[in-house]
């Protein structure tokens, strides 16, 4: 896992100690450490690397020629060594976002049912556009995630025909799961560890498990 992040709530939420990291993503991408240094292990067969709260100031820093680059130029010294990378980004459009789709093969959109996720959405649009075109025409947007769902409301209702329009845009889809809104995710990241293990009967651990199947068949 990468968390490209500078709040790092990824690396929190797995046990990392923010305030004790000796190298970060970002040591790498200044080009002061090998990515293979930033390497933290969660347990065996998974691993993490951490942006490192320096991130925060990352569009200021990082504006040479090539910046988009930098993650996958660094990922290759590592990528025989795994079979998956899942990216955690920022929830703005800057280099960190785009240094992650510029090094992935696939991305997953998660959003809520409300006014303001489409309007994100829309302007992910002209961004993605951008990617494809000047880094990464191989980008695949494997769908929209519903997350914090709740069907019986009549805002979702209200808004899923703009939500399959906004996903028809992205020339993706609305995936069929949908993560339900539960409390239990919540606990899980106070008990710092995955919902698989600490709330393994919660309906979104459930709904987790049927994405998952559901993302590994496209």
């Amino acid at each position: 896992m990468i968390d490209m992040d500078a709040q790092s709530n990824l690396s929190f939420t797995v046990g990392i100690d923010l305030l004790n990291i000796e190298t970060s993503l970002y040591d790498v991408f200044k080009g002061n450490a090998e990515i293979k240094e930033t390497l933290q292990t969660v347990k065996p067969g998974l691993d993490i690397i951490t942006g490192g709260l320096q991130m925060s100031a990352a569009d200021m820093e990082f504006t040479s020629i090539g910046r988009e680059y930098l993650l996958k130029k660094n990922l290759a010294n590592i990528s025989s060594n795994y079979d998956y990378c899942i990216i955690d980004t920022p929830p703005t459009l800057g280099v960190l976002t785009m240094n992650a789709l510029t090094a992935s093969h696939k991305a997953i959109i998660p959003l809520f049912s409300d006014i303001y996720s489409l309007q994100g959405i829309s302007q992910l649009q002209g961004f993605i556009q951008n990617i494809r075109e000047y880094c990464n025409p191989n980008l695949k947007i494997a769908g929209l995630l519903l997350t914090k769902y709740n069907a019986r409301t009549n805002l979702a209702q209200a808004l899923e025909e703009q939500i399959q329009n906004a996903a028809k845009t992205l020339e993706t889809k609305v995936f069929y799961t949908k993560i339900r809104q539960t409390v239990a995710v919540q606990e899980s990241q106070l008990l710092k560890g995955d919902i698989y293990t600490k709330v393994p009967n919660a309906t979104a651990t459930k709904d987790y498990i049927s994405f998952v199947d559901e993302f590994m068949q496209n």
